[in-house]
């Protein structure tokens, strides 16, 4: 009931004009994702609903240090983990350069959607990506043409538009999405909408107490390692039982359907 009423108290809040998305110069966000790579209960938490749909060639989009690559590779048969940050490639490539089937490839989401074949992948995961991108539309269109016939796209990213912070601006974020506004976008690119929920209800108030009223930009890793030990193990118990009317992240899996026509149906 909390989170409903903040949902009434705070306005959306318009997209930030700062450019720096995943298509160009992404920041360099390492010591963020080292300290989200210890947070083994969250990550899992997020990886289990993907873990039916995650099969054949797959394509991680913004892998950073490999944490959730790491997590998926036995699913799959073989996995391109696409990185635009120079930092983070080399680490990225010595992680897994000794890994059968995985390829590390150092271009911007823009340029690899340009190089890829059409209908050559049978699966496209992005968690924590997709706000990144300034134009969202079109390379949600992009991805379903590259995705073969029967292929899933997976999506993770932060809920709720009044949530915005200097945290989600200092990122590059360009947005946080009411999950009606996420089926919408994806289903505007043709595809068919498994399942879509909202995630981690309990992570509503430390966020907004810390992000939005501490104006905190930098995670904290003793604050993230209690979150993770503490509060995630109930979170998830609870929203196993009953799915949450708000949360502070939007869990999306999505189809291309079997007779989809990818040149036909979804233009540049």
């Amino acid at each position: 009931m909390t989170a409903i009423q903040f949902k009434l108290v705070f306005p959306t809040m318009p997209r930030p004009v700062k450019n720096t998305s995943m298509l160009k110069n992404a920041p360099y966000e390492g010591r963020d994702l080292e300290t989200l790579s210890i947070l083994s209960n969250y990550r899992d938490w997020i990886i289990t609903p993907f873990r039916p749909y995650l099969h054949g060639a797959t394509t991680e989009i913004g892998a950073g240090l490999g944490t959730f690559s790491q997590a998926i590779i036995d699913e799959v048969e073989t996995l391109e983990l696409v990185e635009p940050s120079p930092e983070l490639v080399p680490q990225l490539t010595e992680k897994f350069s000794k890994t059968p089937g995985v390829t590390v490839i150092g271009k911007t989401l823009e340029d690899h959607l340009a190089d890829m074949a059409v209908e050559s992948r049978d699966c496209i995961i992005m968690v924590n990506v997709l706000e990144h991108i300034m134009d969202d539309t079109q390379v949600l269109k992009d991805q379903f043409r590259m995705l073969k016939p029967g292929g899933r796209l997976l999506i993770f990213v932060p809920a709720l538009p009044w949530l915005f912070s200097k945290m989600d601006a200092e990122h590059g974020h360009y947005r946080r999405y009411y999950k009606s506004g996420l089926v919408d976008l994806v289903r505007m690119a043709n595809f068919k909408i498994i399942s879509a929920r909202y995630f981690d209800i309990l992570g509503i108030i430390p966020w907004w107490l810390i992000c939005k009223v501490g104006r905190r930009t930098t995670f904290s890793p003793f604050l993230s390692g209690v979150y993770d030990k503490l509060f995630v193990p109930v979170g998830r118990v609870l929203e196993s039982v009953l799915a949450p009317p708000l949360g502070k992240n939007i869990l999306l899996i999505a189809e291309k359907a079997e007779d989809s026509d990818s040149s036909a149906r979804c233009p540049s």
